[in-house]
């Protein structure tokens, strides 16, 4: 029974909202981050929703200093 709560769980977290895993986000270009998108990056989607962001850094033009 313990392993049925699991796959749901597994299921559950993989299909949700606009996740499209490490591979999408990698090739638009950005990086998996767990929790927050570092100093100089912003959140593009989800790589697993809602804990693993897809972030990717700003552009030299749009940084300020």
């Amino acid at each position: 029974m313990g392993i049925l709560w699991f796959i749901l769980i597994f299921v559950c977290l993989t299909s949700h909202g606009d996740a499209h895993g490490p591979d999408r986000c990698n090739h638009d270009g950005g990086l998996c981050r767990v929790g927050n998108c570092d100093s100089g990056e912003y959140l593009v989607k989800y790589c697993f929703e809602p804990i693993i962001l897809c972030c990717k850094s700003l552009s030299p033009t749009t940084m300020k200093s």
